[in-house]
C-alpha cells in the first residue's frame, strides 16, 4: 500500500515525463482552463494519458476571485470557474482545487459568495471534489477559519481544504505582514506544523491534501507577497516539515485507517520542479522510515 500520492502539475505534453519519473500525480494547470487553444478535445487526450499513468489525477482552478462587489464580475467568474471544472472532469480529475483570491466585501458577504460557487460547481459537476486552498494573507479569503465557514454553508461531504503549507506558514508566524521570512522561520518547528495538519484533518472529507513549494517574500507597496523559488532556496526550511509530515501521515492517518487518500502536490518554480519534487518526497519517506514496524 502506498503512503500517500506525490507529484506536481503537468500540461499534456509533460505527463509522459512525470509518469517515467514515477510519479502518482498529476495535477492539470490553471493556465490549460484560461488559454482558449485549449478544447475539449485536449482534456479528453489528457484523460487518456493521465489515468493509465497515474492513480491521482487532480486540477488547479483558473485564478478568477470568487467574489466581487461587481455582480457581473461575480457572474463571470462562477460560469468560467462551473466551466473549467466541467473540463477538468472531461480530463479525469476527481478534485477541482479553487484558489478564492481576495476579499472584496471584508464582512460575512464573503463567505455567502464563495459558497454559491462552489455549491454551483458541484451542482453542475456532480462527481467532482472541490477543495478550497489555504492562503497567507488576511485579506484574502482561505484562512482556516474561512474554509470551515465556507463547508457548513454549502453542507456537502464533497468540498473540503486543501492546505498549501507555506501560505499558512506566512500567515500564522506573520510573515505575510511584517516580511522577516528569516525570523518567522526561527520560530517553525515540528509542533507548528503537527498542529497544521491537525487542522488540516478536521476539515478533510476524503483526503489529505497538501501542496508546497518554498517561498522569499517580497512587497509591493503595504502588501508582502510571495515568489516561489527552488527547493532550497526559500522558506520555510524542510526538515522540521518532513518530520512533522512522516509522522503524522503514518501515526495519525495510515495506522489509524482512516478513510483518506492523502497526496502532496509540488507547486514550485516550473524550471526545476521535477527535481525538486522528486527531493522533496525523497525527504519526506526518509523521514517515514523509522515509523514504519
Amino acid at each position: 500500500m502506498i503512503l500517500f500520492d506525490w507529484g506536481t502539475y503537468n500540461a499534456l505534453s509533460t505527463l509522459v515525463k512525470a509518469a517515467t519519473l514515477g510519479m502518482k500525480l498529476t495535477e492539470i494547470p490553471p493556465y490549460d482552463f484560461s488559454r482558449k487553444s485549449r478544447r475539449l478535445e485536449y482534456f479528453q487526450q489528457y484523460r487518456e494519458i493521465a489515468s493509465k499513468a497515474f492513480t491521482t489525477i487532480t486540477a488547479h482552478a483558473p485564478y478568477y476571485n470568487v467574489v466581487s462587489t461587481v455582480p457581473e464580475v461575480y457572474e463571470r467568474s462562477k460560469k468560467a470557474l462551473v466551466a473549467a471544472a466541467k473540463k477538468a472532469r472531461e480530463a479525469g480529475a476527481e478534485i477541482f482545487n479553487l484558489h478564492l483570491g481576495w476579499r472584496a466585501w471584508m464582512d460575512h458577504r464573503d463567505i455567502e459568495q464563495a459558497a454559491e460557487v462552489v455549491k454551483a460547481i458541484l451542482t453542475e459537476v456532480p462527481d467532482i471534489v472541490v477543495t478550497l486552498e489555504t492562503m497567507y494573507s488576511r485579506r484574502m479569503l482561505g484562512t482556516f477559519e474561512d474554509i470551515k465557514a465556507i463547508m457548513e454553508a454549502v453542507g456537502s461531504d464533497r468540498v473540503q481544504v486543501s492546505t498549501q503549507l507555506e501560505n499558512v506558514f506566512m500567515l500564522e508566524t506573520g510573515a505575510s505582514e511584517h516580511g522577516n521570512f528569516e525570523a518567522a522561520n526561527r520560530s517553525v518547528d515540528t509542533a507548528f506544523w503537527r498542529k497544521v495538519l491537525e487542522k488540516t484533518l478536521q476539515l478533510s472529507t476524503k483526503y489529505l491534501s497538501l501542496r508546497f513549494s518554498q517561498v522569499v517574500g517580497f512587497a509591493l507597496g503595504r502588501r508582502v507577497l510571495k515568489k516561489r523559488v527552488p527547493l532550497g532556496k526559500g522558506y520555510p526550511d524542510l526538515d522540521p516539515l518532513a518530520k512533522a509530515l512522516a509522522e503524522f501521515m503514518v501515526h495519525e492517518v495510515h495506522e489509524k485507517q482512516l478513510e483518506l487518500r492523502m497526496h502532496l502536490i509540488y507547486t514550485g518554480p516550473p524550471e526545476t520542479k521535477y527535481r525538486d519534487t522528486i527531493m522533496l518526497y525523497a525527504r519526506v519517506m526518509s523521514e517515514v522510515v523509522p515509523h514504519l514496524h
